[in-house]
């Protein structure tokens, strides 16, 4: 281990100073906003979910509700509790909040249309007016040493459900419809942040940067992303300390994409967060494996699994951290 490295621990993500780290995030949140990018606030896309919630509240501290602008973006799949749950947020720390419904924006673009089309190539039985569809990955991959394989999921009106695996452009297509959500909810955010002379306050956390689960131009579209350095066991504590409401810390965390319900879990991440967390921060520290599977009680080639598929993840999802290449050399 390496010399002055703590030990390793259950705990080792947790906050004993959690004054001073919301203090640095503000501080700091407060020096980019105001005199880095010389902005007047800060507008930002609340879904009643942990990340947007903790972004939100520690805005707040960092340079008041009257210099925020919460705005919720629901369209035709949304669940109404994210958007009750957003109104019950922003009216609990006193910010004006506005809703912009996007589901008109995404017709235009024949987002549901060619989901769809992709949907029914697979299971010709589905029907999108009456049916629930949703993109898994059976939790049987992660452990076993290869990429994670996607399966499309309908539960139909009479509460059957059927699953079958996507074919590769199956997949792509479905996917990059959904895109547009993400992308369109970044429009609407830029539309008024531009028109307040504010900054885009981005919601992704670190296992979204780090592992690429965030849509490129998307929900990656920001001006400052505060808790991106932060595991989200972390966030809830700091959730907890800033006096988010309860009903949105005890939510399970959900990507609120696709028209049946889903975890992110079952979408990307492939486990709970909390031992996430805490395999992430053994592989990004250099713990051996048999020194992290001792103290989670789990068997190390387990974990040495987990390792691998971070280290796929991070590679296979580069494209999506990476900037657009402009040193071409003009002679």
């Amino acid at each position: 281990m390496t010399k002055n490295r703590k030990p390793f621990s259950k705990d080792i993500l947790h906050f004993e100073n959690i004054d001073e780290v919301v203090g640095n995030i503000c501080t700091q949140l407060k020096e980019d906003v105001f005199k880095r990018f010389h902005r007047y606030g800060g507008v930002i896309g609340i879904s009643g979910g942990i990340d947007s919630s903790v972004t939100l509240a520690l805005a707040v501290k960092a340079f008041g509700a009257d210099k925020l602008l919460g705005i919720m973006l629901p369209e035709t799949d949304s669940s109404p509790e994210s958007e009750q749950l957003a109104r019950d947020l922003a009216d609990k720390f006193g910010v004006k909040s506005i809703v912009e419904n996007v589901s008109d924006a995404l017709d235009g673009f024949g987002c549901y249309r060619r989901r769809d089309e992709a949907v029914k190539r697979v299971i010709p039985e589905y029907d999108p007016k009456v049916d629930k569809m949703k993109v898994v990955i059976p939790k049987e991959f992660v452990n076993k040493n290869l990429p994670p394989v996607h399966f499309i999921s309908v539960t139909f009106k009479d509460g059957t459900e059927k699953q079958v695996r996507l074919p590769m452009e199956e997949y792509l297509q479905i996917v990059a419809a959904s895109n547009f959500k993400q992308r369109s909810r970044m429009s609407m955010l830029y539309y008024y942040a531009e028109s307040l002379h504010y900054c885009v306050l981005g919601t992704p956390n670190k296992h979204e940067v780090q592992q690429g689960f965030f849509v490129k131009n998307g929900d990656s579209g920001a001006d400052v992303m505060p808790i991106s350095n932060l595991y989200k066991t972390q966030i809830y504590q700091i959730g907890e300390y800033l006096g988010v409401p309860e009903e949105i810390l005890s939510r399970t965390p959900t990507s609120d994409t696709y028209s049946a319900e889903q975890s992110q879990e079952e979408f990307f991440f492939q486990m709970p967060f909390k031992e996430m967390d805490l395999i992430w921060y053994g592989y990004e520290n250099n713990y051996p494996a048999i020194e992290v599977a001792t103290v989670m009680n789990l068997k190390t080639e387990d974990v040495e699994k987990v390792y691998r598929n971070f280290i796929r993840k991070k590679h296979t999802t580069e494209y999506l951290r990476t900037g657009p290449v402009s040193d071409y050399y003009a002679g």
